[in-house]
């Protein structure tokens, strides 16, 4: 597929200037489907918050592919950790993967946190990212070591408390959306939106606290300009 080819919208009434714009306010902000729909009131456009849902089903893992696509190969050195959320009640594993810049490799709702269920987000992780790693970080959890060692031996593993950071730190706008929907409804639906999520939401946080104020202006002008291309906006704006 052409990375630069538009979504089709055929079917849909609304603009897409609409749809894109819906979308990337679910995904960058922590907000519902009916706080999406007040604010496109606000701006003279009635649309239900349904429809909203419809659209960030239909269009938000899309956009969030073409962006992977777009970014540059990730790095070589991988922090991974994991963290419980409760889903229906239930308490599932989120397992999540970064790379020494903080980009998201991968995320994955599982109900166990043993060696079988590390194993499979080790093998999924090599799967997608298509490269063996020089090195990763985990916390002191057993099933990564029993996942290391049969997964990918040949790299070099760090186990420690203290070196994990990065990947935990990645956890927080996961957990902010999540006190947001005051929970998921299902693993399934969990996955789907992080997924989406994972892909859309980095896209506009570049480290700001590393860039001055102009240059941060500048690397956002130009992280909307890609949005504009993956969406399919720029050639009718």
């Amino acid at each position: 597929m052409d990375a630069d080819a538009a979504p089709s919208y055929r079917g849909h009434r609304f603009p897409v200037e609409i749809i894109s714009h819906c979308v990337w306010l679910y995904f960058r902000f922590p907000l519902s489907y009916r706080e999406v729909g007040e604010l496109m009131l606000e701006r003279g456009v009635e649309v239900s918050y349904e429809t909203v849902r419809r659209w960030c089903a239909r269009f938000g893992q899309e956009y969030a592919n073409r962006l992977r696509r777009r970014r540059p190969r990730p790095g070589d050195k991988w922090y991974m950790d994991e963290v419980f959320v409760k889903i229906n009640g239930k308490t599932h594993c989120l397992w999540r993967a970064v790379d020494q810049d903080g980009n998201v490799l991968d995320i994955m709702v599982q109900s166990r946190r043993n060696a079988k269920a590390a194993k499979r987000f080790f093998r999924r992780l090599l799967k997608d990212c298509q490269y063996v790693p020089r090195v990763i970080v985990t916390d002191k959890l057993r099933s990564y070591g029993a996942a290391h060692r049969d997964v990918m031996p040949s790299v070099e593993h760090r186990s420690s408390k203290y070196l994990n950071n990065r990947a935990e730190n990645s956890h927080q706008p996961t957990r902010q959306r999540e006190r947001a929907a005051k929970g998921f409804r299902s693993a399934g639906a969990a996955q789907r939106f992080l997924s989406a999520f994972s892909g859309i939401s980095p896209h506009f946080r570049p480290r700001r606290h590393l860039i001055t104020a102009s240059d941060y202006r500048a690397e956002m002008a130009e992280r909307f300009r890609i949005w504009k291309t993956v969406t399919g906006t720029a050639k009718t704006a």
